[in-house]
């Protein structure tokens, strides 16, 4: 046979090599987040920092995906594991733990309720609804129609109506955060003419969005005392510009879709009709179509919205910064990228498991947050090298709790108690993942409340941090603070008393900062803490507080990076 020309097997070859290469839309999502990031900037390969040491990575993935830094033994772990897939194992590992549907309570409550006071729904029944909803891996599109359709009157659904009930209703604060929340537009300016700097912001929008709602009430029941929400048949939405003075009327709308109009009236247009004792149920409910409106797969703007509050939770900022001021002229940084995710999640039923689980498989997320310097920087919006992001109040405190030693000594203790009653009741409770966490959460939930109240702030995590003088105040004397370092059990002061000096040094830094110290690092040190040993123990327990104590209230402990 006659051996083929060399430039036909080299065609030959070239077909059969792009035949096997996935496209861009075939490969896994994580690689396209890079594919599109690198392509977003102009000399990108000059300016991105490389990935993330294990150090590093492993700290910011619990700090993202379970709320807390890592013990020291896990550290330790993962960096001995020379396995080339052990951070897409870690991170499974961290997404399937109860841990992490705690972590997106947290997330969840903060950006839904903003740290609003208690008044119709207790808070405890509505993150417990959270909770359970995340441990279940329930998908945006349904939470979000359970809490929208939630009236209140069922107890089962009740602790889902704490966004609308606790609220109360007010038709301004309601419009506005329903755009902010959900659609990613705060149209609050947008209520009595056009808005006067954006020119997306209309006032049709406004209420159009506040028409699903103008015809619902709270009703307070006489017996029980507690409100739900009643509606009634009939009320249109009219509007007029105080700029213009032009009037106009209204359906609910979402944004530019098409306007919601309401079915022929019904000859009995109640369920149940209007009553001092009774809440009105009518046949047909405006406020019923806002969930199905919301999720429906027209509106992009809800699907995008999501992308890119779990984009900010995870890369410290939005394609879209703010998070709720999406327009014309404040665009996504990377909008085919941002559809792409928003494609994604549609295709994937809304599963925000899936979407944090392929961003943190990125090279964009896992990059580095040191930047060398000594070359071309570009703005924060290409991702090129990790945001810093301050840690929320919630993991500030299950980080403390953990760096200090408090966690390991409350949940040992609870091990031991548990252990003797599984004996003695032939259980084996002590050894379920969910119950650990839980028994471990209501240990400490008054830690994490103090923390929630000091440092608590609205909205998802931001690379700016300031602290106050009552936070700074704080973590130098409060008494909880100062006992949690005390040298006492299983807690670091302790552990590190009873060690030599290159070992406390090193367990020092993996407990706290989550990371071996630096040769200076260990030269500066060892030194300090060798003089303070040979001074006495007194000297030597003072020094370790102080120590703990300096590293707890560093920049470095403080921010995710």
């Amino acid at each position: 046979m006659t051996p083929p020309p060399i430039a036909v097997l080299a065609t030959a070859l070239f077909v059969l090599d792009f035949a096997s290469t996935p496209s861009f839309a075939d490969s896994p999502l994580h690689q396209q987040i890079d594919t599109a990031i690198r392509d977003g900037c102009e000399n990108f390969e000059k300016v991105a920092v490389p990935v993330a040491n294990d150090a590093e990575f492993v700290r910011r993935i619990y700090l993202d995906l379970v709320g807390t830094i890592p013990s020291a033994d896990e550290v330790r772990q993962f960096m001995a594991d020379k396995k080339p897939d052990k951070r897409a194992k870690l991170i499974d590992q961290l997404l399937e733990s109860p841990r992490h549907a705690r972590r997106m309570q947290y997330v969840f409550d903060t950006m839904l309720m903003e740290r609003r006071v208690d008044k119709h729904v207790k808070a405890k029944e509505w993150r417990d609804y959270l909770r359970q909803s995340f441990l279940e891996n329930k998908r945006w599109d349904l939470l979000a129609s359970e809490i929208l359709t939630a009236d209140g009157a069922d107890k089962t659904t009740r602790p889902a109506a704490k966004f609308l009930l606790d609220r109360e209703l007010k038709m301004d604060e309601m419009t506005r955060d329903l755009g902010r929340i959900f659609l990613g537009r705060d149209l609050q300016c947008a209520q009595c003419h056009d808005h006067p700097t954006i020119d997306d912001y209309l006032q049709r929008h406004y209420h159009g969005l506040s028409a699903f709602l103008n015809r619902a009430y709270l009703f307070k029941d006489p017996k029980s005392k507690e409100s739900s929400i009643g509606e009634k048949a009939e009320g249109a939405v009219s509007f007029t510009s105080v700029f213009t003075n032009e009037s106009d009327e209204t359906s609910p709308r979402l944004l530019d879709l098409p306007a919601i109009d309401d079915p022929p009236a019904a000859k009995e247009p109640y369920k149940v009709k209007p009553d001092k004792k009774a809440r009105s149920i009518p046949v047909y409910s405006r406020r019923l179509q806002l969930a199905s409106a919301m999720t429906d797969e027209s509106n992009q703007a809800f699907r995008r919205n999501i992308v890119n509050r779990l984009w900010a939770l995870m890369m410290g900022r939005g394609f879209v910064e703010p998070v709720d001021m999406w327009h014309s002229d404040n665009p996504p940084s990377h909008p085919e990228l941002l559809d792409t995710l928003a494609d994604a999640m549609l295709q994937h039923d809304y599963d925000m498991r899936y979407l944090l689980r392929e961003i943190a498989l990125s090279k964009t997320y896992q990059r580095s947050s040191t930047y060398g310097g000594g070359g071309e920087t570009v703005a924060e919006d290409r991702f090129h090298v990790a945001i810093l992001k301050p840690l929320s109040a919630e993991q500030l405190a299950w980080s403390m709790m953990q760096a200090t030693g408090l966690v390991e000594q409350t949940r040992a203790g609870l091990d031991s108690k548990q252990r003797k009653t599984d004996a003695k009741q032939k259980t084996k409770k002590a050894d379920d993942p969910l119950w650990q966490e839980n028994s471990l959460n209501d240990s400490l939930k008054a830690n994490v409340n103090t923390f929630v109240t000091l440092f608590g702030v609205v909205g998802v995590q931001r690379s700016q941090f300031e602290s106050s003088a009552d936070q700074a105040l704080f973590v130098r004397n409060a008494t909880v603070i100062q006992d949690w370092l005390a040298p006492k059990g299983k807690q670091l002061t302790a552990q590190l008393k009873s060690m030599k000096t290159p070992q406390l040094v090193e367990e020092f830094y993996f407990a706290v900062f989550s990371r071996p110290p630096t040769h200076p690092e260990r030269k500066q040190l060892e030194p300090f803490v060798e003089s303070k040993r040979k001074a006495g123990e007194q000297e030597l327990d003072s020094a370790i507080r102080q120590l703990v104590w300096a590293g707890l209230s560093s920049a470095e402990f403080r921010l995710n990076h």
